[in-house]
């Protein structure tokens, strides 16, 4: 079943994405004066076509749904020749302008839908972890700041000046700090400190490398989501949690003093004492003996090789439930609007950094992902419901907006370069070059495929 959810998943976005890239190519073409011969959904052998009375256009549906295309009359491509009449509908003899203008329709046509799916989860609402930080690992940017756990942000303003923007989830608060972290920004933090009033936290992001800024960035801040409950789901046979006396429903309140409410940051705890005593504060589960008790347990972690980093980690062999506090976020149409093109600005600029990063190799190509990933984060995304579907199909969108707007021969960053080689030197790029750099770009695509379906499987089997 859920293999099936996947590749429906999968197709409706590529479906969806495909058909909104190359219309915007169709819209603007036509919009120009330039002739239609085809719009295709997909490569290959036609499965389903029309013509349309009205355009002549060609619609087809075709057997390879990884892609799509649209023909344009053009006096370069191979075939019968054209009637004198539709000689200035051919898109070789439209002015630069134009030939600019089509190119790069298809990929604005990504962002806008971007914008567009981005406004309306905005503006439908959706459910997201409540800003509470949980207790900061010690030397950390939180840390230092002054954030104990349990403070609820509330607001983030420029060091140097401005107006405060209100904090409304931790998903928002993340952006937030991203942009900063991008800028190289000093930030201030406005926090509600349980019922203590509201104080401010100064954050130093100037020293933050383009290198640090990803997916894991706020970790390594020292900011995870806090305020949850941490509840035992159950405990392994020989354990060291079976032998401290840990039972399946305890929740867990501190560890070593430290307010236990994010599992991420006791788990890293117990990773980095392997082999030494921490004291957990436990309070004791409904259908356990003395129930809603609290218990001071001494529980010594087991040493264990972590497979990912070969390092020496701390296992108390118990597995653990989360619930974190949630907040229900909805805007306003033209707020919505607002903070949907402000995402899809800061997602094209984190793709656009993260590829560079690639290129002289301060980041990983494992960063790459092809359709099996896609296919994998579509199904998923599906199943959490409508809104995490569209953020997913906004994200991918652009994604695919950026990438063809890389300067790379055969995608459209690659023909909008010729044509603005064209513009300034006033020639037109000699197709004896053209064929060189096409292939060269063929190379190029084929070299990131590859990459990318590599780090599909490795993914995949786990190797």
């Amino acid at each position: 079943m859920n293999v099936l959810i996947e590749l429906v998943a999968f197709a409706v976005a590529i479906g969806v994405l495909v058909v909104v890239h190359e219309f915007g190519h169709y819209s603007i073409a036509r919009l120009c004066g330039v002739k239609v011969l085809r719009f295709s959904i997909g490569f290959g052998k036609p499965l389903a076509r029309w013509v349309s009375a009205k355009t002549g256009t060609e619609w087809t549906i075709a057997s390879l749904p990884l892609g799509g295309y649209v023909k344009m009359l053009d006096e370069r491509e191979e075939g019968a020749p054209i009637p004198p009449a539709d000689l200035p509908r051919a898109f070789n003899r439209q002015s630069v302008g134009k030939r600019i203008a089509i190119v790069a329709a298809g990929p604005i046509a990504n962002f806008i839908l971007a914008i567009v799916l981005f406004a309306a989860v905005f503006a439908t609402g959706v459910t997201e972890p409540a800003a509470i930080v949980a207790a900061p690992v010690a030397d950390t940017v939180a840390a230092r700041a002054g954030f104990e756990g349990g403070e609820t942000v509330v607001g983030v303003r420029d060091a140097d000046g401005g107006d405060s923007e209100r904090v409304r989830s931790w998903s928002d608060l993340r952006w937030k700090l991203l942009g900063a972290a991008f800028d190289h920004k000093r930030v201030i933090l406005s926090a509600k400190d349980g019922g203590h009033g509201t104080f401010d936290f100064p954050l130093d992001l100037q020293g933050l490398s383009d290198k640090e800024v990803d997916d894991d960035f706020m970790s390594r801040l020292g900011f995870e989501p806090g305020g949850g409950t941490l509840s035992v789901a159950g405990v392994q046979p020989g354990s060291a949690a079976l032998r401290a006396g840990l039972l399946a429903g305890d929740r867990i309140r501190a560890v070593d003093g430290r307010p236990a409410d994010n599992a991420t940051t006791f788990i890293n705890y117990i990773k980095s004492h392997a082999g030494k005593p921490v004291v957990l504060q436990v309070e004791r589960g409904a259908k356990n003996p003395q129930p809603g008790a609290l218990q001071n347990l001494t529980i010594v972690p087991g040493v264990q090789r972590d497979e990912m980093t070969g390092q020496q980690v701390g296992r108390i062999g118990a597995e653990l439930a989360t619930q974190v506090p949630s907040i229900d976020v909805r805007y306003g149409p033209v707020e919505s609007v607002r903070l949907g093109a402000r995402r899809t600005w800061d997602l094209a600029v984190y793709s656009v950094r993260m590829f560079g990063r690639m290129i002289v190799g301060e980041a990983s190509l494992k960063n790459l992902s092809g359709p099996v990933t896609i296919a994998d984060y579509a199904g998923k995304s599906a199943r959490l419901g409508p809104s995490a579907f569209l953020s997913f199909l906004a994200l991918v969108s652009i994604s695919l907006g950026v990438l063809n707007l890389l300067p790379i021969p055969v995608l459209d960053g690659g023909h909008l370069l010729y044509y603005l080689v064209e513009a300034v030197t006033g020639k037109a790029v000699s197709d004896r070059w053209q064929l060189v750099l096409q292939r060269a770009g063929l190379a190029c695509i084929v070299a990131l495929s590859a990459i990318a379906l590599f780090n599909d499987l490795a993914r995949l089997i786990h190797f």
